[in-house]
């Protein structure tokens, strides 16, 4: 045999010895030789003497609409081998996936984040029943009870949205990703709440939102922690239940009455910023106006009576009638609507004097110079309402009559 016959033999052998067997599971490199009909790609495999074929469902983790704006002939790609097509060994050809290669270092760089505490930033693809379907680079899913903080009624609101969330639960191989934007909420708002507690003084006025109502009042979120305003720091006027004044979602403004760091209570008033039923008392209420009222209380020595929300008058037991009567509740009612003159006003110790017999017209006997007054103060009660019992007895029979 001639020498350069050999040569051209020992070449052919060097060059059959060198082509690699392909296996499934091997990651080869591919030059693109074809693209068929915008559905799959016809590669090259480097080394291996052998094509393969990537559908487009393989090309990419991401949907494609145009296949010739993924990839090009000539280019290189890194490919997984997952099935052989065919028995010829020699001209076989192999069925490749990139988006399977690119879904393995997704998973990778998701573990490697979720070891490290990181978050995601995630588009919503879906709404599904019980959740959210999340593009990752691979499929993730937030369930409904871990969107968010509060309850949600409508998923298809977030149809589109991109999610800050934390990763719960990772597990490649059953392709089951978890994911919670409730946590990275949480996670925030203990953040913020530190700040705004250390934020926050007594007397300070600020803006809220009411967060929650419960029969003794109302939580309002003041952006990071929740004060509480209670049932008798909502207005002037009593109320009956939060939620008849009060909409949860409503902005309000609250001033803080206590700040306790360690225990992290605020307590909070909405009443307080607002006028006060008292200021300007004199111009509503001078002496010798006639108001409408209405009996709040009935007591041994009188009746309290509320002339304007917030503010109650006394009106005296000689004041009620110019006839002799036992008690008020002889002649009036809790509740009851009735007329009242104003005989003296104390702003500054929010005191009402009041009058309904003076009122009325007097009976003729009754018009002689009254008798003094007798001295039974030392059996009335003094009330923590401001009056005193000089107040509660009256000035005078003279006085009264006025």
């Amino acid at each position: 045999m001639a020498e350069n016959d050999v040569n051209q033999n020992s070449d052919l052998l060097n060059a059959i010895n060198s082509v690699e067997e392909v296996k499934v599971g091997d990651v080869v490199t591919g030059e693109v030789l074809d693209i068929d009909d915008d559905r799959q790609v016809i590669v090259g495999i480097q080394g291996a003497g052998v094509e393969g074929v990537v559908p487009l469902r393989e090309l990419s983790t991401q949907h494609i609409d145009n296949i010739n704006d993924e990839v090009k002939v000539g280019d290189e790609l890194e490919l997984v081998v997952i099935s052989r097509i065919g028995d010829d060994k020699e001209g076989g050809s192999y069925l490749l996936s990139r988006k399977r290669l690119l879904a393995r270092k997704v998973w990778k760089d998701i573990e490697e984040k979720a070891a490290n505490n990181e978050t995601l930033d995630v588009p919503v693809t879906q709404v599904v029943k019980g959740g959210l379907v999340v593009d990752a680079g691979v499929r993730g899913f937030i369930p409904a009870s871990m969107i968010e903080n509060r309850f949600v009624d409508d998923l298809n609101a977030y149809k589109g949205q991109t999610l800050k969330v934390q990763i719960i639960e990772v597990k490649p191989e059953d392709n089951r990703l978890i994911l919670s934007h409730k946590a990275v909420l949480n996670a925030e708002r203990e953040e913020k709440r530190g700040e705004v507690l250390a934020s926050l003084k007594e007397g300070d006025v600020v803006t809220g939102k009411v967060a929650r109502l419960t029969n003794f009042g109302a939580f309002v979120d003041l952006g990071g922690i929740d004060g509480l305003v209670h049932i008798s720091e909502i207005s002037y006027e009593r109320v009956e239940k939060p939620s008849d004044v009060l909409k949860a979602g409503e902005e309000v403004q609250v001033k803080v009455l206590s700040v306790d760091p360690e225990k992290e209570r605020v307590s909070l008033s909405i009443k307080q910023t607002q006028p006060g039923p008292w200021d300007d008392i004199a111009e509503k209420a001078p002496e010798g106006a006639v108001l409408d009222g209405k009996v709040k209380r009935l007591t041994d020595f009188g009746a309290f009576v509320e002339v304007f929300p917030g503010v109650e008058g006394l009106v005296h037991i000689s004041q009620i009638s110019h006839k002799h009567i036992a008690t008020p509740a002889d002649v009036l009612e809790e509740g009851q609507d009735i007329k009242v003159k104003v005989l003296e006003v104390h702003p500054e110790e929010r005191r009402l004097a009041l009058s309904i017999k003076a009122l009325e017209e007097a009976p003729k006997s009754e018009k002689k110079p009254a008798a003094p007054a007798a001295d039974f103060s030392k059996d009335m009660p003094e009330e923590t309402t401001g009056f005193t019992l000089g107040d509660i007895i009256g000035k005078s029979l003279d006085d009264s009559n006025k």
